[in-house]
């Protein structure tokens, strides 16, 4: 609420207790607060009060609005003081002719039905008349002050209320003009005569108060014209307003009774009612949009049903692919512990090849070796063959002096007993030669012999050793090639337990990843559940719309 003490002041309010005012409006604006003791009904008188004073206020400032108008048009008009010094000149006349030339106006009204149905009896056409004569000395004084504007003010608004049209008031001027001119300038018209008295108002006097006059007269009418149709126009907005708030009433609850259908699920109605011109795109809009609506719902309603359908179907394919992915990860965590203990024999296996494979080429040292020592024995037989060879050619040699020693202990003994006596002693000698040739002989023949048997020998040692040196190769041969094919062996053993590590691995890997397929198995099909669930949640709200 807009209100300041000093406004009382601007427009001349008084107020006997201006102090006690000062204060009641600082409460009223939140200036200061009204002692909360106080009964209520003393609260609500005091803003009755103020609701009544600042009424006052407003009313005196559009009187002073009206005022500050009015002194606006006079200055457009040249409407001065020295012409309403001339319209004071012929007041006397105006009053004298004003209540003849109402008479006038009021039989013209009466004539007319357009007029006289304004008025109900000759009472309220008397009070009427007497309103403006009183009104017409405000003219007739030019006094054109404030309470002339509030005066003007109040006609056109009266005129406006009752739908006066400016044209009757316009005329009703004519004619109350027309008898006020002709009366003026027939009473101040120079008359001639001898003795006729001087005028008191010269002709150019008479022309500027008639002039003046109906300037004063013109002000009144433009005036009130003015406020007769500012008032018409806020009347023609008034009914405007209705007539768009009745409108806007009968189609927010034309529309509302769809939309209040709408709202409650029911898209089975169409608005159909006849609507002003410029609402109905409105209406076909909103019908358009309730038939796309039910359509897109419709079609989200089959949609959902094959969604709920499809994702039952997800649901149950992603519970059978758990399952066998459950299976699969059990299938594979054994073959996984198979494949390991696989790797770990085959390893052990390895490591155990690569131990024989050292044992076999120890072992294949050793028969080298052991075939270097046949070889060696071998030759040392050979060697003994060939001593014994020439032992034999010693023996034969010994067989053959023995034998020549014996035929020359023959000889002797031939040449010494044809000696004699003289040769007995040569006989002896020869016999003795003779014994030890035939030992000799025996001797040599025992070691040849004995020779022969140890050539034997030799020679079949020779052979079991050839024999037991090509024994020895094809020992040392298998025993090489043993090595080779232990070394091949060893060599895919520890290829074979890389690729079982690394089947291992992949194993291990696919052991993983069957697990974490397992796990996102099951959050596929708790996934499928919730969006079959909420399918079948979107159903059940799709099911609430009434589509037709």
């Amino acid at each position: 609420m807009d209100a300041d003490p000093i406004i009382f002041c601007i427009i001349g309010i008084r107020c006997k207790n201006r102090h006690h005012l000062s204060k009641l409006l600082r409460a009223s604006t939140g200036q200061e607060d009204i002692p909360s003791q106080k009964k209520p009904q003393e609260n609500i008188n005091r803003r009755r009060k103020m609701n009544s004073i600042v009424k006052e206020i407003r009313h005196a400032q559009s009187r002073a609005h009206d005022f500050a108008d009015l002194e606006y048009r006079r200055k457009f008009m040249k409407l001065t003081d020295k012409d309403c010094a001339s319209i004071r000149l012929i007041k006397d006349i105006i009053d004298r002719e004003l209540p003849i030339a109402l008479d006038i106006f009021y039989e013209q009204i009466r004539k007319t039905p357009e007029t006289s149905k304004f008025f109900s009896s000759e009472a309220q056409m008397a009070r009427a008349k007497h309103a403006q004569q009183e009104h017409w000395k405000h003219i007739s004084s030019a006094n054109f002050d404030q309470r002339h504007a509030e005066k003007v003010y109040t006609i056109g608004n009266v005129h406006a209320r009752i739908g006066l049209e400016p044209r009757w008031y316009i005329g009703g001027y004519a004619i109350v003009m027309n008898h006020i001119i002709r009366s003026v300038i027939s009473t101040l018209a120079p008359k001639p005569g001898l003795f006729t008295k001087k005028q008191s108002i010269s002709t150019e006097e008479v022309g500027q108060a008639l002039a003046s006059l109906c300037s004063a007269v013109m002000l009144e009418m433009d005036l009130t014209i003015s406020v007769y149709q500012e008032e018409a126009d806020k009347a023609r907005e008034k009914s405007r307003d209705e007539l768009i708030r009745k409108e806007q009433t009968f189609v927010a609850d034309s529309f509302g009774i769809i939309l209040s259908e709408v709202s409650e699920r029911n898209l089975s109605q169409k608005m159909d009612k006849e609507l002003p011109s410029a609402y109905i795109p409105m209406r076909d809009n909103l019908n358009g949009a309730i038939e796309s609506l039910r359509e897109t719902l419709g079609i989200v309603n089959n949609t959902t049903e094959t969604i709920d359908i499809t994702a039952g179907e997800i649901n149950s394919a992603a519970q059978d692919l758990a399952r066998r992915t459950e299976q699969q990860a059990v299938s594979v965590e054994k073959t996984a512990s198979a494949v390991e203990q696989i790797t770990a024999t085959v390893t052990s296996t390895a490591t155990r090849v690569t131990e024989a494979n050292a044992f076999v080429n120890n072992c294949q040292n050793i028969t080298e070796q052991f075939g270097v020592m046949i070889n060696r024995a071998t030759a040392a037989m050979s060697e003994i063959e060939r001593s014994s060879e020439a032992i034999s050619k010693i023996t034969n040699v010994m067989s053959n002096i023995a034998i020549q020693t014996n035929l020359l202990a023959l000889n002797t003994g031939v040449e010494a007993a044809r000696a004699g006596e003289a040769g007995s002693g040569f006989r002896v000698l020869a016999q003795e030669i003779r014994d030890l040739a035939n030992r000799a002989g025996n001797a040599s023949k025992e070691v040849k012999e004995l020779v022969e048997t140890s050539r034997g020998q030799v020679l079949s040692g020779v052979s079991i050793m050839e024999e037991a040196g090509h024994a020895i190769s094809t020992i040392i041969s298998s025993v090489a090639d043993i090595g080779d094919h232990l070394k091949a062996i060893a060599e895919a053993a520890s290829e074979q337990a890389t690729a079982l590590q690394e089947v291992n691995n992949a194993v291990s890997s696919i052991d993983q990843g069957t697990r974490q397929n397992a796990a996102m198995v099951e959050e596929t099909s708790a996934a499928s559940s919730g969006m079959a669930q909420q399918a079948r949640r979107l159903k059940g709200l799709l099911d609430e719309f009434t589509l037709s």
